[in-house]
């Protein structure tokens, strides 16, 4: 029993989908369409995306174009919607063997961005007799490409990283090179009172020894002792 109810049901769903197939609206053969992106076949997230739609009626009775919508469905399934945008009431009158070209824009979802999507462009009109048409001006698969103009938080936030890590290296080397200056050892030169101690005069006469010693700017503290206590006395 159980069995016998859910074949009905499925089969109950089925012929509902053919009955909606059936009443879905075409577009008229009395009518042509054409689209045109403004910016070619790049559509960026939280960008606008700008197309123009032109309409021409090459049949003997006039149209009222009512409305257009645009929406992004699920690549592998058209029926189900990703992100549906607000359809513009046109409402305009086309006269037999006439055209009209209608503007509309819409702004993929910034989350969109880098992957597939089944774009979805429709065209609603009616003809003098009241009989509703629907024309699928584009039906394909797009790609939403990620915005690069501008920064956004995490550009930023990688550039801050960046300039903190360069002065830390800045930092680094002011140090290292500080630390080598410090440690390196510092050469003193002395200028004192010369002695000749250590030095082997024995070739020298006596009398320039003497000489030398009384032309010398400088005395020993032994001799300038010795005179400053005879002076005293």
């Amino acid at each position: 029993m159980i069995r016998r109810t859910l074949w009905k049901t499925k089969r109950k769903s089925e012929e509902e989908e053919r009955r909606f197939d059936l009443w879905e609206p075409k577009a008229s053969p009395s009518a042509d369409t054409v689209i045109l992106f403004v910016r070619g076949d790049d559509f960026p997230a939280n960008n606008i995306v700008k197309f123009l739609v032109g309409f021409t009626n090459k049949g003997n009775e006039e149209f009222v174009v009512e409305s257009l919508d645009a929406s992004f469905r699920y690549p592998q399934d058209y029926q189900f919607y990703i992100q549906n945008f607000t359809a513009l009431q046109l409402n305009t009158l086309v006269p037999s063997q006439r055209q009209a070209t209608f503007e509309y824009s819409f702004i993929p979802a910034e989350p969109m961005g880098g992957r597939p999507f089944g774009l979805v462009i429709n065209l609603n009109y009616k003809d003098a007799n009241g009989n509703i048409f629907r024309d699928a001006v584009f039906n394909q698969t797009v790609t939403i490409t990620e915005r690069e103009d501008g920064l956004d938080g995490e550009t930023i936030f990688l550039y801050m990283f960046l300039a903190g890590l360069g002065l830390l290296f800045v930092v680094g080397i002011h140090q290292f090179l500080e630390s080598r200056k410090r440690r390196r050892p510092s050469s003193k030169v002395e200028m004192g009172t010369s002695t000749y101690n250590n030095v082997d005069m024995s070739w020298i006469p006596q009398e320039t020894l003497n000489q030398i010693n009384k032309t010398s700017p400088r005395r020993s503290p032994r001799k300038r002792a010795k005179r400053t206590v005879g002076s005293d006395e």
